[in-house]
């Protein structure tokens, strides 16, 4: 039986969950890295692997958080302890879900830093900063922006009081209320953008780069970059979704509201890409770049165009927005756990939260400026906090998830939890018991290098390796589940 457990704030209601877990996916990389992985690695054919991996991997892995999370009512780390007590596993699982909150904070650690980049640009859309006869002066805008630590600390200041501000007011009063006008907001923003573009005079162009079908262009490194943007995108094994899940109405349906965030998180990615590349193909500039492109490319188009300052306004308040519903989810994780076991209220909490925040980022700040030369093995504190989450902490977390679900817990308790047909809770067991966890040591192995792997030679011994995991882990699923179980 599942251990006793104070009641547990809901969402108003199904959609209250969408809109704050597609902001949670919805940030600053996959307003530029999306749109541009698309375009490089070929188009179409790169979108339905993109969907593809989506389907085999980020959402049965999301579906597992969120049932977890559902099932517990409870931060991450008290939702995987109650579950594994509830199967008469080991409590010594709940050490995933202390990984899952560390990760979340480490995240926002340097994320507010990036996400304080949208709000100056807000600043100087507004203030008429935005101005440089060529990218070399926009590049100079950028450097400046950076190299000043009070300037960029401020920025950052303001990304975090923001977000504590949201999360002290609580689920529904805070996060839901903020998210409900937030998203959609973002989306017409996004929506007034294509619609400027559509007569810049690169929209054909734009819609080429992106969509045509060109499967010669999709090699492996781009199979693999939708491998990975595919489970990196929907913010697993962050803390943020299994938390957002602990707080979903029992009636909605796990599945179809897993459906309903990925859908909108990959249309509002390809919105992205359609509001962005007409203006920098009208301009006849590389679509290439990054964040570069965001802050140095993009302004100089906007420069040049009618109404190009109005544009520029409108286009960096939407990225301030989608950077600060994803700053929102990624604290959550914490917060909630100090006022489920540490007796804080709330405000207490995303406060106390804050002031830890705000002086971890501040280390990552000063990467930018003053601590430039502070490295440790060539990285500095910015990037090693993105080093050890983005290739170590998330794939090992995401892949402890999943073995959790597939091997150890009681499966009659995750099929009531889903509310799938027999058929489909066989398909989800099947992918998360053996899709999943290749997919993700896959991306684990690639990401640190300890193998290159080329799909289109290897496929067949991957297609091969898959069949014999499927057998031997049949076979030996009993004991397995055993040896997992400690």
């Amino acid at each position: 039986m599942m251990t006793p457990h104070s009641p547990r704030t809901q969402w108003l209601g199904r959609w209250g969950f969408v809109l704050a877990a597609t902001g949670s996916a919805v940030g600053l990389g996959n307003i530029w890295k999306f749109p541009y992985m698309t375009g490089e690695h070929g188009g179409g054919a790169f979108v339905l692997v993109y969907l593809a991996c989506i389907l085999m991997v980020g959402v049965p892995v999301m579906m597992t958080e969120i049932a977890l999370g559902r099932r517990g009512r409870g931060s991450p780390i008290d939702a995987v302890r109650r579950v594994t007590i509830e199967s008469g596993r080991s409590g010594i699982w709940s050490l995933l879900g202390w990984m899952a909150m560390l990760c979340g904070f480490l995240i926002l650690s340097f994320y507010v830093v990036v996400a304080g980049w949208s709000f100056a640009y807000l600043w100087k859309a507004l203030s008429g900063g935005l101005v440089g006869a060529g990218v070399d002066d926009m590049a100079a805008i950028f450097a400046a922006n950076n190299e000043n630590p009070l300037n960029l600390g401020f920025w950052s200041t303001l990304v975090t009081l923001a977000t504590m501000l949201i999360v002290g007011k609580g689920v529904q009063a805070g996060i839901e209320r903020s998210v409900s006008w937030m998203m959609p907001g973002m989306v017409v923003m996004l929506a007034i953008l294509i619609g400027y573009g559509a007569f810049s005079g690169g929209f054909v162009e734009a819609l080429r780069f992106l969509f045509v079908f060109d499967a010669g262009s999709l090699s492996s490194e781009g199979m693999l970059a939708a491998l990975g943007h595919a489970f990196f995108t929907l913010s697993l094994a962050s803390g943020a979704i299994l938390t957002y899940g602990s707080y979903l109405p029992a009636r909605a349906s796990i599945a179809r509201t897993t459906l309903m965030v990925a859908v909108a998180d990959t249309l509002v990615a390809l919105m992205a890409g359609l509001a962005i590349f007409p203006v920098i193909f009208a301009n006849g500039m590389s679509p290439e770049g990054g964040p570069g492109l965001l802050f140095m490319s993009l302004p100089l188009a906007f420069q040049a165009m009618p109404l190009g300052f109005l544009f520029a306004i409108l286009f960096f308040a939407m990225l301030s927005m989608a950077a600060l519903t994803s700053s929102i989810s990624m604290v959550e994780a914490t917060v909630s756990w100090l006022v489920d076991n540490k007796g804080f209220s709330r405000p207490a909490a995303a406060w106390g939260t804050g002031v830890v925040l705000w002086l971890v980022s501040s280390l990552a700040m000063l990467s930018f400026n003053v601590g430039a030369d502070w490295t440790l093995a060539g990285r500095h504190f910015f990037d090693w906090l993105d080093y050890l989450t983005s290739r170590w902490m998330m794939p090992l977390g995401g892949l402890g998830m999943v073995l959790l679900a597939g091997f150890v817990l009681n499966a009659e308790n995750l099929r009531g939890e889903l509310g799938l047909s027999p058929r489909w809770h066989a398909l989800w067991l099947f992918m998360v018991r053996y899709v999943s966890p290749l997919g993700i040591l896959v991306i684990f192995v690639d990401a640190l290098g300890m193998a290159r792997i080329d799909f289109a030679v290897q496929w067949p011994g991957l297609a091969s390796l898959l069949v014999a995991v499927v057998v031997v882990g049949e076979w030996a699923s009993p004991g397995l589940r055993r040896a997992l179980a400690g």
